[in-house]
């Protein structure tokens, strides 16, 4: 896998397997349209053979599109500032997940738990789940962190001023 980090890569990996954002999956369609979902994912392994995993249903459209061209492209970032994530491409494979194994370990990841309405609907008996496994062969992390240090710093001020400003 090649990577091109802007942290050294067992930060890259520490930010891929603590970060509960989706991931941002684009593939391509059988008429080769652009396609993009957000997905639940858990980053597993290590430096050396990593992937991302996600669950969906069997009839997903996506499952379809991957089975006809599994490559892809993903990303994983923050949603407010500092803005910083990790990036990259790879291959993706399909299979069963007859037990729902991973799916029950992204309720827990994502949902604190399967106790919830949403957990019961996926995890219905009649509801077929598969496993989609993404193998990197690009990784690329970054961080605005230092270039968004202003915007930040501004927004704190402001939320701690408004609050004063409440009382």
């Amino acid at each position: 896998m090649k990577r091109t980090d802007h942290w050294p890569a067992d930060e890259a990996e520490t930010f891929l397997r603590e970060s509960t954002v989706p991931v941002r999956l684009a593939c391509r369609t059988p008429s080769d349209d652009l396609w993009m979902l957000s997905l639940w994912y858990e980053w597993v392994g290590g430096e050396d053979s990593s992937e991302l995993c996600c669950a969906t249903s069997a009839d997903a459209d996506v499952v379809r599109f991957l089975r006809a061209n599994d490559d892809v492209a993903f990303e994983i970032s923050t949603n407010d500032p500092p803005y910083r994530g990790v990036r990259g491409r790879g291959t993706a494979s399909i299979e069963p997940d007859e037990e729902k194994t991973l799916l029950r370990s992204l309720l827990e990841r994502y949902l604190g738990g399967t106790e919830n309405e949403l957990g019961s609907f996926l995890l219905d008996d009649d509801r077929e789940e598969v496993r989609i496994r993404i193998t990197p062969t690009r990784l690329h992390s970054w961080d605005y962190s230092g270039r968004m240090r202003d915007v930040v710093a501004d927004e704190a001020n402001n939320e701690s001023n408004g609050d004063a400003n409440d009382n």
